[in-house]
């Protein structure tokens, strides 16, 4: 991807001020790319921390008044799943560019009542999916692209068991292994799978605490995916990755969580787990580089990047369907 400088920073919003919205705000306001302008949520507690944080930045619970108050150029929307369609719709509509946190929707049909706000390109609607940026992707895409077609991938991602309480109702399909289906699009040039299937596990409690799916495409390749919320509370606190490649002659492996600093005390620690460093002072990591990409997409000056646009995540939301349909078909 290119690196041209943004010659002016875009103003930009944040919709949603969770854990990654606040990330999301923390890195903007720290890029030279950008200038963070406004952030809008409805918890009080929210906007009275983040008014002390980005005193600069209006601070608002009325999205619609901070539109027309606001010199935003463009905005995140990191808000709860369900809040996503209707926000970004309004956006949408007042001409404002989007980066929109995944997944679009809860479901294919809710996400595709933004297609007739959504330019062919999808140059005002891009998807935040981080993974695309990180350092250890990029390369491997490099790797792919000079060695030659991918036979097989496995990618493992696991979560600590405290997810489910942290994330009620959210199951591993949609809310981890999706980020490893949209390396698998990219990986594979968006081609369609022609065979699905997935299994899952649950605890004692009935939650499902464990996807497994594999898929396999026209030419062979075959790909499998185990996402869970298992590991114990002695593990990593983001749990752990891992991504391996095999093709013709050549293998790879990436394990890019949690990142190579650990620290000890009365436990062990990984203050690194993902490549997020949203210090506003020095801002870098993949968030920060895909803060940086949806800087130039707004002031056109470059596309957006496969996996990201919003045809791919359609195409990412169905295949996430045909796989929750073979759990149903086999329960």
């Amino acid at each position: 991807m290119g690196r041209s400088a943004v010659q002016t920073p875009v103003k930009i919003g944040v919709v949603g001020l969770g854990n990654f919205g606040q990330q999301h705000a923390k890195t903007l306001a720290g890029l030279a790319e950008a200038e963070l302008v406004a952030v809008v949520d409805k918890n009080a507690g929210l906007l009275q921390a983040a008014q002390r944080q980005f005193p600069n930045a209006t601070s608002s619970s009325d999205l619609e008044q901070t539109l027309t108050d606001s010199d935003a150029e463009a905005w995140v929307v990191a808000t709860s799943t369900a809040a996503h369609v209707p926000i970004t719709k309004q956006l949408l509509a007042a001409g404002k560019p989007v980066l929109l946190e995944k997944p679009v929707a809860e479901s294919l049909a809710e996400a595709e009542a933004l297609a007739p706000l959504v330019q062919p390109n999808s140059g005002n609607l891009m998807l935040g999916h981080i993974l695309l940026f990180s350092t250890e992707f990029l390369q491997l895409q490099q790797e792919v692209d000079q060695r030659g077609p991918i036979a097989y991938l496995d990618f493992v991602r696991h979560r600590p068991t405290t997810t489910l309480q942290n994330f009620p109702g959210e199951s591993p399909f949609h809310l981890t292994m999706v980020h490893d289906l949209y390396m698998a699009q990219v990986l594979l040039k968006r081609a369609e799978p022609e065979i699905f299937q997935a299994q899952i596990h649950r605890n004692q409690t009935g939650d499902c605490d464990l996807a497994s799916a594999q898929l396999q495409w026209p030419n062979g390749t075959l790909a499998s995916f185990t996402a869970s919320f298992m590991t114990p509370a002695g593990m990593p606190s983001d749990g752990f990755d891992r991504l391996e490649v095999f093709g013709e002659g050549w293998a790879s492996r990436m394990r890019a969580n949690p990142r190579p600093l650990t620290v000890w005390d009365e436990k062990t620690t990984s203050p690194l787990g993902l490549e997020i460093y949203a210090d506003q002072q020095l801002p870098s990591g993949m968030l920060a580089e895909q803060l940086r990409c949806f800087c130039r997409v707004v002031r056109g000056e470059h596309e957006v990047p496969a996996g990201a646009t919003y045809q791919d995540a359609l195409q990412v939301l169905s295949w996430l369907e045909k796989l929750e349909a073979q759990i149903a078909t086999s329960a």
